[in-house]
């Protein structure tokens, strides 16, 4: 059932991301390009999930059990440590050259285009070695 949950989710979301126009790299570009020909409609689409998603959550908190698992999984650690700082910044590095980001850019394989398929070659590949150095730690 969780699977199927995951999966319902998973298809919101990227119906999402096609309405909002938020597969179009030129659109992200397009909001980090404040100097330039800006544009904002990102932050509507961020302030919209964040305002949709903080009463989720609050939901969520209330209820005793979640509906589709046994216990809720709530992340428990809050300190800022030096691979989730180098992480945040390489994904924000990422995000700024292609204008994609996993979501996204999984959404855009449906367009088989030849940049898309390279980026997430190079996204898994970036995932396989992280794993692999996470082991050798």
């Amino acid at each position: 059932m969780a699977a199927l949950a995951s999966l319902i989710c998973g298809l919101i979301f990227g119906f999402g991301l096609l309405i909002a126009g938020m597969t179009q790299p030129a659109k992200v570009l397009g909001f980090i390009d404040v100097f330039g020909r800006w544009d904002p409609t990102l932050a509507f689409v961020m302030g919209g999930a964040l305002a949709l998603s903080s009463a989720g959550f609050a939901l969520a908190r209330s209820q005793g059990r979640p509906i589709f698992a046994t216990k809720h999984l709530w992340p428990t650690r809050t300190d800022l440590d030096r691979p989730l700082v180098i992480g945040s910044v390489l994904f924000g590095i990422g995000w700024g050259l292609a204008g994609l980001c996993p979501g996204p850019a999984l959404v855009n394989l449906a367009s088989f285009s030849p940049q898309v398929i390279v980026f997430v070659l190079a996204m898994i590949a970036g995932m396989i070695a992280k794993d692999i150095w996470e082991r050798q730690r």
